[in-house]
């Protein structure tokens, strides 16, 4: 049905010539948002946007509106009152990639009537950076309450645009049937009008625009003009137990729908909609632009729009530590072992140790208490892993049937507090449909009560949860680590898809790929299995270059003696929680330089995917002239080593990466 909407709103509108229009800008006047009716007869009216940039259309005419259980709210409406406000905010949160921010944005709020009565008001916020909206539904006669069914969201764009996406698996597929669990491989410069495998696209979904200047709009261009490209990425945040996770559908061409949940989704059980009350707002729907990578890089909008829901109930520890099952697999997990991963994180100065699964079978609980008091010693504490399943897929692995269950969740949590248990990691959850939309916030909500961080693996992308949930530390949602373990293919991409990550996900959201490591081979002997085709200096660049408060990376005790003095030495000093981001230079999937600060301490980092090696002047105007550099790099055989160098006057650096090499630059002090 939604389909067939989308496209006759579509349709209607581009036969319609009558426009009201309402128009919100940026305050620098480089960005706004357009909102007008189709006009038919005397009452009719379906609700259209669109999006220009810098006098360019990034986003054409495009549908909004949300079918309900008490009424179509997409067409048949009349514009009421609109009003507008700027609006200005600060605020401050450690765990996400940039630690305070001042938001300076306005806001539109139009409200469409019925019958001369409000039934749907959208809200429009823009910043210099970033539009996004939402809708809210207004009761309707005695309704107090109503199911969201679909939306008829559009982003509409414009020919010639190419895409950088991530397609969503079909539910109940993959391993023990736990898909989707956002973990697949990016389609990247692609053309539009596909539809992914079937089943659409994971936020977030970054296109390239071929754009123009505003002068040129309407011309003919000469040949050989090539107008520059503009960047967009569009994604959702705000989600919570009170609505579904969505996702980008394509139906063909150049228009984008949002996507509810599948009905398959969680073994089939619960709708596909959300119920909601009334008056009730939905996510909002988010689009960054920018005519070059450093807004989609740098954009705050997954956070700029939501609100915390709820106080912390401790002073939370993040930091860094290891995990030994991304080396040793399932057999590691054992007491001895566990107190050899306990020890070496100690030795590195790291803050914890994640015990992965089946640990109530092979180690037991009152294992894990010996375990925790033996790392309390060390001051090294204790995550423990656990299945988030309750009837949704097949996995096996345990301790299983503890988070899905209220009161067994709440009692678990409470020996973990006991314990003295840091955090938890809780894996294989089963779709978005609002029901696992309420699992997740539940299980952060009762975490909290007993002073628990969280981590979410095989599960949806985060949105704006580090500030909605302040225990929520990260989310695995990316083609991960232990991919590197179970193919060699994974490890001859894995420079490429360290180059996506930036521009994508991790941009969103903290990312929990638990990687970095220093072995040569992905075993507990560091001479079989799969083998790491990057360098180590790649390995220190991307535990900067993938954000996350806590990293459990993929160290083994081995590598105090068998990796390169530096590359332990700067894994011991590197931090987890960063006030700054800047963007460099980059492209999706092919390389990328960029920025980060912790303090008053700047650390750029580097990453080469493309066979030839990488030559850039890196200009570093944070920095001060004089000011001594520790620069880790490789050579052509990718065999890294660090020298110190002074910064010139210029403040520029000129580097080499070589193809599967990094770059790490820090001011030494």
């Amino acid at each position: 049905m939604i389909k067939r909407f989308f496209a006759v709103c579509l349709s209607l509108f581009v036969l319609t010539q009558a426009w009201s229009v309402n128009e919100l800008k940026s305050v620098d006047g480089r960005l706004s948002v357009e909102f007008g009716l189709r006009e038919e007869g005397a009452s009719t009216g379906c609700p259209f946007y669109r999006v220009v940039y810098d006098g360019v259309e990034v986003v054409s005419p495009s549908p909004l509106g949300v079918v309900t259980n008490i009424g179509d709210f997409t067409q048949g409406l009349t514009l009421g009152k609109c009003e507008t406000r700027d609006v200005n905010s600060s605020y401050s949160v450690r765990t996400m990639k940039q630690s305070h921010v001042d938001y300076v944005g306005r806001e539109m709020t139009v409200e469409l009537e019925r019958d001369g009565k409000p039934v749907l008001a959208i809200e429009f916020r823009v910043s210099n950076r970033d539009v996004a909206f939402r809708y809210r539904v207004y009761p309707l006669r005695d309704r107090r309450v109503c199911v969201v069914q679909q939306e008829a969201t559009g982003f509409t764009l414009p020919e010639g645009t190419t895409t950088f996406l991530c397609p969503q698996m079909r539910p109940m597929t993959g391993f023990a049937r736990t898909a989707p669990s956002y973990e697949t491989s990016y389609a990247l410069d692609e053309p539009v009008g596909k539809n992914g495998w079937g089943a659409g696209y994971t936020f977030p979904c970054l296109f390239k625009e071929v754009g123009a200047k505003k002068e040129e709009r309407g011309k003919k261009k000469s040949k050989g003009d090539t107008p520059s490209p503009l960047w967009v990425l569009i994604s959702e945040t705000g989600t919570d137990g009170g609505y579904v996770g969505c996702r980008l559908l394509n139906d063909g061409g150049s228009a984008y729908r949002i996507g509810f949940p599948l009905p398959e989704e969680q073994n089939g059980m619960g709708s596909t909609g959300a119920a909601i009350g009334l008056p009730g707002t939905t996510p909002w729907r988010t689009i960054t632009v920018g005519n070059g990578l450093q807004n989609i890089v740098e954009t705050t909008v997954a956070w700029d729009l939501v609100e915390p829901k709820y106080k912390a109930s401790r002073e939370f520890v993040y930091g860094k530590g290891s995990w030994s099952w991304i080396i040793g697999m399932d057999g590691s997990c054992n007491k001895e072992e566990q107190r050899r991963y306990i020890d070496f994180s100690a030795a590195m100065g790291y803050q914890s140790v994640l015990i992965d699964a089946w640990w109530d079978k092979q180690i037991g609980y009152e294992g894990i208490e010996e375990l925790a008091r033996y790392g309390k010693e060390r001051g090294v504490g204790l995550f423990l892993w656990y299945n988030s399943n309750g009837v949704w897929n097949d996995a096996p692995q345990t301790p299983i049937g503890k988070m899905s269950d209220s009161r067994v969740r709440r009692a678990e949590m409470a020996w973990m507090q006991r314990a003295g248990i840091r955090g938890i990691k809780v894996d294989f959850f089963g779709g978005d449909k609002q029901g696992m939309m309420q699992l997740y916030e539940d299980i952060l909500s009762d975490a909290n009560d007993y002073g628990l961080l969280v981590i979410f693996h095989g599960c949806t992308l985060p949105r704006g949860w580090e500030r909605m949930y302040p225990n929520y530390a990260a989310s695995e949602a990316v083609l991960a680590s232990e991919n590197l373990h179970f193919g060699q293919g994974a490890c001859d991409a894995e420079a490429r898809n360290a180059c996506i990550h930036p521009f994508i996900r991790n941009t969103v959201g903290s990312m929990d790929f638990g990687g970095s490591t220093l072995n040569k081979f992905y075993s507990a002997d560091n001479k079989r299995g799969t083998h790491r085709v990057t360098s180590d200096v790649y390995a220190l660049a991307t535990a900067v270059l993938f954000q996350s408060a806590v990293q459990h990376f993929a160290l083994a005790p081995n590598n105090l003696t068998d990796a390169p003095a530096w590359a332990i030495d700067f894994m011991k000093r590197v931090p987890t929680t960063w006030d700054e981001v800047r963007f460099i230079d980059g492209y999706p999937g092919r390389y990328v330089i960029l920025a980060r600060r912790s303090g008053d301490k700047w650390f750029v980092v580097g990453v080469n995917a493309e066979s030839a090696p990488l030559k850039k002047t890196v200009s570093l105007p944070m920095l001060n002239a004089g000011e001594t550099l520790k620069v880790y790099a490789d050579d052509a055989s990718l065999q890294g080593g660090v020298e110190t160098v002074k910064l010139n006057k210029k403040r520029t650096v000129d580097v080499v990466i070589p193809q599967n090499g990094g770059l790490v630059i820090e001011v030494s002090k």
